[in-house]
């Protein structure tokens, strides 16, 4: 059973994930084969799991990288497809290891510009989101090097 918050709201968090790549800056998405749709990599809380935790669990499942927060984004809210409300709390994100092995949820992971997102991303929300994060980010997180880690 989803997690709910007290506005009866389905609770989910994730992350968009940045890399350098030279000059570029690039996020991570993920393609989920059940949904065949590229989106940015999240999840369902666990029950009685923050938000923040709910993010790094959840794009640590989906992509196998282990990443560090940084800033927190505005909420995303829509209609999930079994017409319940849903938020999703976003933290930028970078890499701090691990590597990517395809499974049933996420076959395949792609790094693309931050420019170049909005056109592989299935949903307007989370082109939206990238479109936000590229205005507003210098850096891949707070701490971020400028190094090409996966």
């Amino acid at each position: 059973m989803a997690e709910l918050n007290a506005h009866g709201e389905v609770r989910a968090a994730g992350g968009v994930v940045l890399r350098h790549r030279g000059a570029e800056i690039e996020v991570l998405v993920v393609h989920r084969p059940q949904y065949d749709d590229w989106s940015l990599p999240k999840g369902k809380a666990d029950g009685g799991e923050d938000d923040l935790s709910t993010a790094l669990r959840a794009v640590r499942e989906e992509t196998g990288l282990e990443c560090e927060a940084a800033e927190a984004l505005p909420p995303v809210r829509y209609t999930d497809r079994f017409g319940r409300p849903k938020v999703v709390r976003y933290w930028v994100m970078r890499v701090l290891g691990g590597s990517f092995t395809p499974h049933d949820e996420v076959d395949e992971i792609r790094w693309v510009g931050l420019a170049d997102a909005g056109g592989l991303l299935t949903y307007g929300r989370d082109a939206d989101l990238v479109r936000r994060v590229a205005t507003t980010v210098t850096e891949p997180a707070s701490r971020a090097s400028r190094d090409d880690r996966p």
